[in-house]
């Protein structure tokens, strides 16, 4: 018999720790709550103290609560996500700059697929804003950088699927080639980058107007995948 109960024993513990898990993670119970005492426990789930401490023993185990001798058993933190963060400038490595751009390509050319699946003539309208800017910036010399991350956040705003927009907002402007090009290649040659740049642009928002989710897709692939190979060219400018 005493195997039999020692089994029914967990199960319900695991019961408990389910549920108290679960208030820990969306719900009401937050890092630093102190939790019910176990005679509480014990009366709402309707089970042992024996049960109510295996339950105690396993998030603790767990790292999800902790208990202070004579004062009670007080919330840690449920699993959640820290809020996303990329340090980066322009004097990052060549690599870390690579390994930016690898994520933009798996998040954005994603994100620009759902654009043409969702704009609406608004999200038209702001991504031809950031495209004028863009070209203003360029006419006149200026760093075209932040036209240019305005632009891909815009798309990332018309998929309408709003994490898209808040991981790039975490990489900032600083993620997009164009703000590297003009100080390790020179003027002339950063000209021409950015005139490329600029024509990948234009294909991206044309497919997106027209709703051509593949070519939308492709367009944006394909002008990531050319920043990562200029931006790599610009730590050697001489032979592009």
């Amino acid at each position: 018999m005493q195997p039999i109960e020692r089994s029914r024993s967990r199960s319900l513990s695991v019961g408990v720790v389910d549920e108290l898990s679960k208030r820990m993670r969306i719900g009401p119970l937050r890092a630093g709550d102190r939790l019910p005492t176990e005679a509480a426990i014990m009366e709402e789930f309707g089970v042992s103290r024996t049960v109510v401490r295996e339950a105690l023993s396993k998030l603790q185990a767990a790292g999800m609560v902790q208990t202070r001798q004579g004062i009670g058993t007080f919330v840690v933190g449920a699993t959640r996500a820290k809020p996303f963060q990329v340090e980066s400038s322009p004097d990052d490595s060549l690599a870390q700059a690579l390994a930016l751009i690898e994520l933009r390509v798996g998040l954005e050319t994603e994100a620009a697929a759902l654009a043409a699946q969702r704009r609406l003539p608004a999200d038209l309208d702001a991504m031809k804003g950031a495209l004028h800017a863009f070209d203003v910036a360029m006419e006149q010399g200026m760093d075209t950088a932040v036209p240019d991350f305005q632009y891909h956040l815009e798309i990332a705003r018309a998929s309408h699927s709003p994490h898209f927009a808040a991981v790039l907002e975490a990489l900032g402007p600083t993620c997009v080639p164009t703000s590297f090009l003009q100080v390790a290649a020179g003027e002339d040659m950063s000209a021409i980058w950015t005139s490329h740049a600029r024509n990948e642009h234009r294909s991206i928002f044309d497919a997106i107007a027209q709703q051509d989710v593949d070519a939308a897709r492709a367009a944006m692939r394909t002008h990531l995948v050319n920043g990562r190979e200029r931006r790599r060219a610009s730590e050697l400018p001489q032979r592009w």
